[in-house]
């Protein structure tokens, strides 16, 4: 098997088009068509749904897509065994919670792409647990989660610690909350929060289920000030950490509330399994500009 007829095919369905695809290997787009069909023709079936636009693949297509995929990697991770001192290549695959992408990603993005150009990134943003998941199964090198401090990573993983926050509780002043509170009083209100898989929400959850007091979600939305602009309109009680208060331009609309019987740290971990030799570098310069970025972060007062 030519493994440049699979890098044409699994780059027709990166970018939906036979045209961006011959641009992004250098190739002419004839040059690009024969090579999916030289292996079309050595695996027997049809790869691409022609009719589609953008390009897609059969549901075949699909599943030889992630086999390509895993197929370069071996290739490129035998590739660094053999040259210790080349430069890493093929993919750096990560992933990072929403709300933590929110503060976190973009420098340290910039600096891998400018340090190692050889390296295709590709991010994946969802919850820690389902960060945590892709890592086990080896759909993601490494990711960045956020868990309680009596929820760690799994022992069987390498993990890093970057970063640590306390969660804080804020309300809009109109909802008459005293300034401290326990969570029997906050149960009487509903809350503002994000969807099911965030770690903030299962961990406020779990501490009114302790107490048998019902966890009532009177709105649902996703990215941290639409959240709070919805607490600040008297919408619910939200549940926040420091830093993304801080840079709200909602943050002086809200009373910060202290509940007596809830003080708990969240903690944003680094995880991987075990690196091939390629990415051992990447990964560690990954960590330490989410360090950097998080020792600059805004403080709440």
């Amino acid at each position: 098997m030519n493994t440049r007829d699979v890098r044409a095919f699994i780059a027709v369905v990166d970018t939906g088009s036979i045209v961006q695809a011959a641009a992004q290997l250098h190739l002419t787009q004839p040059g690009v068509t024969r090579r999916v069909q030289s292996l079309e023709a050595l695996l027997g079936v049809e790869l691409l749904d022609r009719q589609s636009k953008p390009l897609r693949p059969t549901a075949t297509g699909r599943e030889i897509y992630q086999k390509g995929r895993d197929l370069l990697h071996a290739e490129a991770d035998l590739l660094a065994l053999a040259r210790n001192d080349a430069e890493p290549s093929g993919e750096l695959r990560l992933g990072m919670p929403p709300f933590l992408a929110e503060r976190g990603l973009t420098t340290p993005i910039d600096q891998l792409r400018s340090r190692y150009p050889g390296l295709a990134l590709r991010i994946q943003s969802t919850w820690s647990p389902g960060l945590l998941e892709q890592v086990e199964t080896g759909l993601l090198d490494a990711a960045a989660v956020v868990l309680s401090e009596h929820s760690p990573p799994p022992a069987h993983m390498t993990a890093h610690a970057f970063d640590r926050q306390p969660l804080r509780i804020v309300a809009a002043p109109s909802l008459g909350l005293r300034a401290r509170a326990t969570l029997k009083d906050l149960a009487e209100f509903p809350w503002v929060l994000s969807q099911n898989g965030c770690g903030m929400r299962s961990t406020l959850r779990r501490a009114l289920e302790e107490r048998g007091l019902p966890c009532n979600v009177g709105v649902e939305a996703f990215g941290a000030d639409l959240q709070l602009s919805l607490v600040a309109r008297g919408a619910g009680v939200g549940i926040i950490t420091p830093d993304l208060l801080a840079a709200s331009r909602f943050r002086n609309q809200l009373k910060l509330v202290t509940v007596t019987d809830f003080q708990l740290d969240m903690i944003a971990w680094l995880v991987h399994r075990p690196l091939p030799p390629r990415l051992e570098a990447p990964v560690g310069m990954f960590l330490e500009q989410l360090k950097a970025v998080m020792s600059q972060r805004p403080r709440s007062r």
